[in-house]
């Protein structure tokens, strides 16, 4: 509060004394304003005084724009979930609204229901506008927890899947990358991402999310995703709704894959399957079995690799579903 007192005044301040040098109220040189009845050694204001009170007036103004941010909880949308690194949050607003995330469009759906995540590296603060259909405009600021993540060594990989890549491997690898990207291209408006999630596979967590990986004693990207170590042929159930965009038996570092996409940018991969079970463009719901365990790809023994994406940035499965339970969910007790 009393932040919010001091920039205020120094508004107030900046622009009273602009306008006292334009009137020819200050002597040149000076920047506070001359006592009543004081005589003015010079008329003309100084025109570089001029020019940096106008820029002091206009940064106080956009500082106090921001600081509004501060000023009370948010009336007309709720948005609850994990501010952390890797973290997914879930917002409903009215029908209509429109909302930008650090500058950047957010989708809402037609019922004012929308999303917003935070990467591995992402950035301490973050600010959430949200422009309502009669004009009004609310902002939110928050902290995003800083997490601190371990350093995974893992040897005897297939070194051809490490590093040193033929020609052939390399063109390889650009066609997967190809089929990715223009899997990626399109989201579906639904939320399917409302109706929660849960492990897709359960069993022994030998991975998580946002490790610094060391391959055959070769640095290498951060971990993706969550490992789920569980026998070949174990079968791998969507954890929530969602359309498959992408089903591959033998992509070169994922082995068999499947992208199965929630709506709203948010997306599911499911790596190192055995067996696939889905295909592009259909719909499946929470529970279904699309595809098995499976130890395809750049691996050293069976598991599920599950790791999720919000709008191009990794986010961490397990901070969606929580500990893992000790037998897997089935939707039909058939299967």
């Amino acid at each position: 509060m009393k932040r919010s007192v001091l920039l205020t005044a120094g508004i107030m301040f900046a622009a009273s004394a602009a306008f006292a040098q334009e009137d020819g109220a200050g002597a040149a040189g000076q920047t506070g304003l001359s006592a009543p009845g004081a005589k003015v050694e010079n008329s003309v204001p100084d025109q570089k005084i001029l020019m940096r009170q106008a820029d002091f007036a206009e940064a106080m103004q956009d500082v106090a724009e921001r600081q509004k941010v501060f000023a009370g909880a948010p009336e007309r949308f709720t948005l609850e979930g994990d501010f952390a690194q890797g973290g997914l949050a879930f917002g409903q607003t009215e029908r209509g609204a429109k909302i930008r995330l650090d500058g950047e469009d957010v989708m809402v759906d037609d019922d004012g229901r929308f999303l917003i995540g935070f990467g591995r590296d992402a950035a301490l603060t973050s600010l959430l506008t949200v422009e309502l259909p009669d004009g009004t405009t609310e902002r939110r600021s928050f902290e995003i927890e800083d997490r601190e993540f371990p350093t995974q060594r893992i040897d005897g990989l297939d070194q051809s899947k490490v590093s040193g890549f033929t020609e052939e491997q390399l063109a390889k690898i650009a066609i997967d990358s190809a089929k990715k990207k223009a899997a990626r291209e399109q989201t579906q408006s639904l939320a399917d991402w409302s109706l929660g999630f849960e492990w897709p596979v359960t069993g022994r967590i030998s991975g998580v999310f946002g490790s610094q990986r060391i391959l055959n004693g070769e640095p290498k990207r951060p971990h993706s995703g969550v490992d789920v170590a569980a026998p070949t042929g174990t079968p791998i159930r969507a954890p929530a709704p969602g359309v498959v965009r992408l089903a591959e038996a033998d992509m070169y570092f994922e082995g068999g894959l499947v992208l199965l996409d929630h709506g709203h940018w948010l997306e599911s991969a499911f790596l190192h399957m055995s067996r696939i079970d889905v295909a592009p463009g259909q719909r499946v719901e929470k529970g279904d079995i699309i595809g098995a365990v499976g130890a395809t790809g750049r691996v050293t023994g069976p598991h599920l690799h599950w790791s999720m994406k919000w709008a191009g940035e990794l986010v961490d499965p397990q901070l969606l579903t929580g500990i893992m339970p000790k037998e897997a969910p089935s939707a039909n007790p058939a299967d």
